[in-house]
């Protein structure tokens, strides 16, 4: 599933473009928002066959080797372990990964040279090298070998950047948030599992999908009302002269505390506190924190900001 923290992101980026652009349809920009949050779950399937592809590739030099017409004995008696990978054969034939392939049609195989690469950069991975030549054969060993592969030579990998930063625009920077989605996919596979081993869904639930389209809408229509209260708790600054994306973040940080009363004040400040470093500056990140601090005080005294649910009532 999307995690909230990309769903903010997706959320941040589609505002940006829509109050940049000369064209406000909110209805245009929030199909556009969902469009690209379903582009980030296609990039977590086209991620998750990556080491299929190759895998088979690995199978292929093998099955080339053999043919040798003095083929040595590593040649005739190779090292399957890999392409014989129990996580990996269970991918091949998960159902739910199988029937997602057949709707979008996404494939690597026209990516020969990036599978060669990948599979040149991961044989020599010591971790890589160290699972070959353990003669013991587990389905937790197969499987901590693929989340390796993962956490440490996908989400480092230039040249698979470069090649999905090629394919779409709406995949630049996404690599280790879905990667993060693959391990957690990988940790709940059971050998047991088989081909009904569960992937993650698009949303964790509707309550996911209301609070993208509610946060984005309510973004918009509250803008000019909370740029009149940053603007109020900006002692000594010219507003002209904050940079657009605090603002946003700003206002982005405001609606949620105000409309989302399940989520706690202290979640939303660390959680664009986070975003602001990411897409703004360090400064940027101290300057936001000390403002909505204030301003959330402020809301709370107006009764304005209201927490409902277990824990929540009366917080701090």
């Amino acid at each position: 599933m999307i995690s909230r923290r990309i769903l903010r992101i997706k959320i941040l980026q589609l505002l940006y473009a829509y109050f940049q652009s000369a064209e406000n349809s909110m209805d245009k920009y929030e199909k556009e928002l969902f469009f690209s949050i379903q582009k980030t779950y296609d990039l977590y399937h086209y991620l998750l066959i990556l080491l299929i592809d190759i895998a088979s590739y690995a199978e292929t030099r093998i099955e080339i080797a053999r043919q040798k017409k003095i083929p040595t004995r590593e040649d005739l008696n190779p090292n399957t372990k890999f392409v014989e990978n129990l996580i990996i054969q269970q991918l091949r034939i998960n159902k739910q990964l199988n029937q997602y392939l057949n709707t979008t049609k996404l494939s690597w195989v026209n990516t020969p040279e990036l599978i060669k690469k990948l599979h040149n950069r991961i044989r020599m991975a010591p971790f890589f090298r160290e699972y070959m030549e353990d003669p013991e054969r587990t389905y937790e060993k197969d499987k901590k070998l693929i989340m390796d592969v993962y956490i440490f030579e996908i989400v480092n990998s230039e040249h698979i950047f470069q090649t999905l930063e090629e394919q779409s625009i709406y995949w630049n920077d996404e690599i280790e948030f879905v990667v993060s989605m693959i391990a957690k996919t990988l940790k709940g596979f059971k050998e047991s599992g088989g081909e009904n081993s569960e992937l993650l869904p698009l949303f964790k639930n509707e309550d996911d999908k209301e609070y993208v389209r509610t946060l984005f809408r309510k973004v918009i229509l509250h803008k000019e009302e909370y740029r009149k209260l940053v603007e109020t708790f900006t002692e000594n600054w010219d507003i002209e002269r904050i940079a657009f994306m605090d603002i946003l973040i700003l206002e982005m940080a405001i609606t949620e505390a105000v409309e989302f009363q399940s989520i706690p004040t202290r979640v939303t400040l660390n959680e664009y506190l986070e975003i602001a470093k990411f897409y703004s500056t360090e400064k940027s990140s101290i300057f936001i924190n000390g403002l909505l601090d204030k301003i959330f005080r402020h809301l709370k005294d107006e009764k304005k900001i209201l927490k409902t649910g277990r824990g929540l009532i009366g917080e701090d």
